[in-house]
């Protein structure tokens, strides 16, 4: 994507006022899933490559010119992100904080930010995501349809894992979570983009066996009112909420360094 192309696609996230799309990094959860490493702090504090795996979602939004940023993290760990980011200006950007008091699921986090948002849409992305490309292909053709949401897809070896989307030719059909017998490959990321009646949705959700809102419940609202557009990431996309898949972050980031920006990559300097 070339200079134009880039001042096109934060044209189509300003509004005549400033910024009309806000970002949240939903950063929760207790991260048992990797054992030990967990045991006293927050996963999203964990190194991924030259720097806290938090800084990844942080810097992608910020790449993308999303300036007002709300991270949403449990109660035991949220001073630990207060004294590592303070009010974001060191990042370029100005950080919110709430506090998710339970675990109560994605959707339940991310309705949290409904007074942050005031009625703008907003860019969602899961802590834990690591991925090689910046927003801007996928804020750009959002863009276009400025009433739908949008979602990240990304083929994997394990779908059972995901949220998994059915494709029919190029028409997302529908959206399973983590289904035994996955009709696809296609993983539903966590890189989300809503429109602002997304906490109305939210508030109608049950829920589920797990005594969670789940975001794919959301998101199937969105599809089943034609409302849910995607996005294929090119480059390489992972979690690191296990310990396999946090060893697989870590290589992939030293290999290949994820990009914040269209064409430029950052340089990790020694201590």
């Amino acid at each position: 994507m070339n200079r134009g192309r880039i001042v096109l696609v934060l044209e189509r996230i300003r509004g005549a006022k400033g910024f009309t799309m806000r970002g949240i990094i939903l950063a929760g959860g207790k991260g048992t899933r990797l054992g030990e490493l967990t045991k006293v702090t927050n996963k999203h504090l964990l190194p991924v490559g030259p720097y806290p795996m938090v800084y990844h979602p942080l810097k992608k939004l910020v790449g993308a010119g999303i300036e007002d940023i709300l991270l949403v993290s449990g109660t035991e760990h949220m001073g630990d992100f207060v004294e590592l980011l303070g009010s974001g200006r060191e990042h370029r950007c100005r950080l919110t904080y709430r506090v998710q008091d339970e675990a109560g699921g994605i959707a339940q986090a991310l309705g949290l930010g409904e007074l942050f948002c005031k009625d703008q849409r907003c860019a969602v992305i899961l802590g834990d995501n690591i991925f090689e490309d910046p927003l801007d292909r996928l804020l750009d053709e959002a863009s276009r349809h400025p009433d739908s949401a949008w979602v990240g897809l990304k083929k994997v070896h394990d779908p059972s894992r995901y949220g998994v989307a059915e494709m029919q030719g190029w028409r997302l059909a529908s959206i399973e979570e983590k289904p035994a017998n996955p009709k696809s490959d296609y993983a539903v990321v966590g890189i989300y983009i809503y429109p602002s009646d997304v906490f109305e949705v939210i508030k109608t959700l049950k829920p589920s066996r797990r005594g969670e809102l789940e975001i794919t419940d959301v998101n199937r609202f969105y599809l089943e009112h034609q409302r849910l557009g995607y996005t294929v990431l090119p480059g390489y996309w992972t979690d690191a909420g296990t310990l396999d898949s946090l060893d697989t972050a870590n290589e992939l980031v030293r290999k290949a360094p994820p990009r914040w920006v269209t064409g430029k990559a950052p340089v990790a300097r020694a201590a």
